[in-house]
């Protein structure tokens, strides 16, 4: 999701089919959204969107979006304060997310980075808890994993949600697919009772494994590219339980 390039069509995209699941009355995910009625269309950006026309977003039907905040400990979205600004002053609820690189830094150190530039949070019913994005890694496709054992993952991943949490007060979002996950981490049930779940899945009905521990998600991103600028997501549940989700109850 998170590498500040144009996004990568390999994917086979079925927007219409997966909305239409969800929409239709007939809900075709394994894991039932608490409102299938409709589900509040959501998207995430980084630099590659540059600067985001907030209007055109939300007449296309927005109602929240993350935005990438930093990487590593060294890089700072330079459209962040566009993105993240823009959004709220169009009435989008929005919310910031960092890319893990953990085998640059600690993630407690990652953290205090993220947080100091534009990770906070605060019970406003408009700003989305911080979310940490990990995947596999970018940069070096034999270091996938960043060159960490399973249980070193685990650890890392722990060091940035309490550094996160001891500066917020929430716990992070993870974004991650299950194939990560389970690869990376050997399978680590360790997070999912407090950690909200952001999936990657692009088939065409959202169903399919979720990383260990989840059994369900609370953001869906289903496509890399669609009507809102960036990646199309999905809310699971309704609107109003989406700004309860902002407000931290």
């Amino acid at each position: 999701m998170a590498r500040d390039r144009k996004p990568s069509r390999r994917h086979n995209r079925a927007l219409a089919a997966s909305v239409a699941a969800l929409t239709a009355g007939g809900i075709a995910l394994a894991e039932t959204p608490a409102s299938a009625a409709s589900p509040p269309k959501g998207h995430d950006v980084s630099s590659h969107q540059k600067n985001v026309n907030w209007q055109k977003a939300k007449s296309k039907g927005a109602k929240f979006v993350y935005v990438k905040a930093t990487e590593s400990t060294t890089y700072r979205n330079p459209y962040f304060g566009q993105q993240y600004n823009g959004a709220r002053d169009m009435g989008i609820i929005r919310g910031a997310y960092h890319f893990a690189l953990p085998n640059k830094s600690s993630g407690k150190a990652q953290a205090a980075h993220f947080v100091r530039n534009g990770g906070g949070w605060t019970a406003d019913g408009w700003t989305l808890p911080p979310a940490l994005d990990i995947e596999y890694n970018p940069y070096d496709k034999k270091r996938k994993c960043y060159g960490l054992s399973k249980a070193k993952m685990v650890s890392w991943i722990k060091s940035f949600s309490d550094e996160v949490k001891r500066r917020t007060g929430r716990r992070p979002v993870i974004y991650t697919t299950a194939h990560w996950w389970n690869t990376c981490t050997g399978r680590s049930g360790a997070f999912a009772s407090n950690h909200p779940l952001w999936v990657a899945r692009y088939n065409s009905a959202g169903t399919g494994a979720l990383p260990a521990g989840w059994s369900a998600w609370t953001i869906w991103q289903y496509d890399n590219g669609g009507s809102l600028p960036g990646d199309q997501n999905l809310f699971n549940g309704s609107l109003t339980q989406l700004r309860k989700f902002a407000r931290g109850y």
